[in-house]
């Protein structure tokens, strides 16, 4: 362990999270390191910061504090240290195991990535994990947004953002065209256009059943009833698709006793309605079009049906089921219309990469917008919380910005800690802050008879709500 990073010394009274048998150990006073972030960063953290310890004094008097940690990253980090990411600030994130920064700007033309590529690389952050739910008097484009409440499990590590590209006319992009086309391509009608660039979307076992496993967990430990595997199987059959059959895999291998599939759940249910219905009629209910299918496909489903009761009949039947997390699946493309149309029906989302992406800002944009949904990524032994927006350079320093995502995103690190009483005490202060009507220009644009605030003004507000 070092004594200090970038040249920072560590907070004198600090002490060190611990990670065992997977549990976070975490001390009264632990170094947790920030990034403030950059352009609008700056008004956003301090006053973030000013609400978290607000709410941790009030709830354990004295008894437990934050030891907070700079470490340098984004403009701050290239004008002082001539870095965009200093190695010490990785370290840091390494031996702290848990960290928060504001939004960050990609270097134009050059220098790091993304922070959060490397980080998740490092650290194997292969949870992003957003809460994405509507705080009531929230001005939102939808007729009913109190309907949304999800938590979105993003897998973090795979599918395009592994990064595996190849630029479109450069050798390496010819050798792997001419690879696909003359062995992977042979003898059939496909070929891959000599004038594309090419990405590889891997998706694993590991990486699929990992991800699914921490959603379904959650939605036991949190009483949510609905877990949903978000996916494109039906036209990526060995990436998506793979990702939905190892999903599928975990929950009836790993968590028998707590789930129910969908389809399981059909068949279970026909049986609670009527004792004395044969598998072929349950079939028939399964299978609308069973009658117009070729025999072989109806006996596949009879005995599928036949497995099922001999399974988890006497486990799950007579409206047992009903009490336990339902596993389904849905297509990306349906799952977009369904959260606008009806949210209600979801609750944890399991998605891939590419999709968990769009869907968590999509979802966000029904219940106030990026700056008001916080993030969170998380590995084994390993946390970033984060900001979900941009830095909005052109409105840094001006204290005008919504805090919220930054806010809400440390709600979800003090829940890491354990220190769920502060947690609660800022997230109900938010609440009520808004419920008076006392907003940043976000809101204030769609709140009739609102008040504007500014990021400092709204910050002390929601420390003056705190109960």
């Amino acid at each position: 362990m070092q004594t200090s990073y970038n040249g920072i010394a560590l907070p004198p009274n600090g002490q060190v999270i611990d990670y065992k048998d997977g549990k976070f150990i975490v001390p009264s006073h632990p170094i947790v390191p920030f990034i403030e972030g950059d352009g609008s960063g700056r008004d956003i953290w301090k006053n973030a910061q000013m609400v978290f310890d607000a709410a941790v004094e009030k709830a354990y008097k004295g008894e437990r504090k934050v030891e907070w940690y700079e470490v340098l990253a984004g403009e701050k980090a290239f004008r002082e240290k001539g870095d965009w990411l200093p190695q010490d600030t990785v370290q840091a994130a390494i031996d702290f195991r848990i960290s928060i920064k504001g939004p960050l700007t990609t270097p134009i033309g050059g220098g790091i990535r993304s922070l959060n590529v490397t980080l998740r690389q490092t650290l194997d952050l292969y949870q992003c994990i957003r809460p994405v739910k509507h705080y009531p008097g929230v001005p939102s484009p939808m007729l009913k947004p109190d309907e949304v409440d999800i938590v979105l499990f993003r897998e973090n590590t795979e599918d395009i953002y592994a990064g595996i590209e190849f630029k479109e006319g450069t050798p390496e992009a010819k050798k792997f065209m001419d690879f696909v086309n003359t062995e992977l391509l042979a003898g059939t009608k496909k070929r891959l256009r000599d004038d594309a660039g090419f990405g590889i979307k891997p998706i694993s076992i590991r990486g699929s059943k990992r991800l699914v496993r921490a959603a379904i967990q959650y939605a036991i430990d949190h009483n949510r009833k609905v877990m949903t595997i978000v996916h494109k199987g039906n036209i990526q059959k060995f990436t998506e698709g793979a990702f939905l059959d190892w999903g599928y895999q975990v929950a009836k291998e790993e968590f028998r006793a707590q789930i129910i599939t969908e389809r399981e759940s059909w068949i279970l249910g026909a049986l609670d309605k009527n004792a004395s219905i044969t598998p072929e009629e349950i079939a028939a209910i399964v299978e609308p079009g069973i009658t117009f299918a070729a025999p072989a496909f109806g006996e596949k489903i009879v005995a599928e049906v036949k497995d099922v009761l001999a399974k988890i009949g006497e486990t799950h039947g007579n409206g047992k089921w009903k009490s336990m997390v339902l596993v389904n699946d849905r297509i990306a493309d349906a799952t977009f219309q369904d959260l606008l149309l009806k949210p209600a029906e979801y609750s944890v989302l399991a998605t891939t990469n590419l999709n968990g992406d769009y869907l968590s800002d999509a979802a966000a944009a029904q219940v106030g917008g990026l700056g008001i949904a916080p993030g969170m990524n998380l590995g084994d032994g390993f946390a970033v919380f984060e900001a979900t927006h941009g830095t909005a350079p052109r409105l840094a320093d001006q204290d005008v910005v919504n805090p919220g995502s930054v806010i809400l995103s440390g709600v979800l690190l003090l829940e890491l800690l354990g220190w769920k009483e502060a947690a609660d005490m800022i997230e109900k202060a938010m609440e009520e802050t808004i419920k008076q009507k006392f907003v940043t220009i976000d809101f204030h644009k769609g709140m009739a008879g609102s008040a504007l605030a500014s990021t400092s003004a709204f910050s002390k507000r929601i420390v003056q709500n705190m109960k």
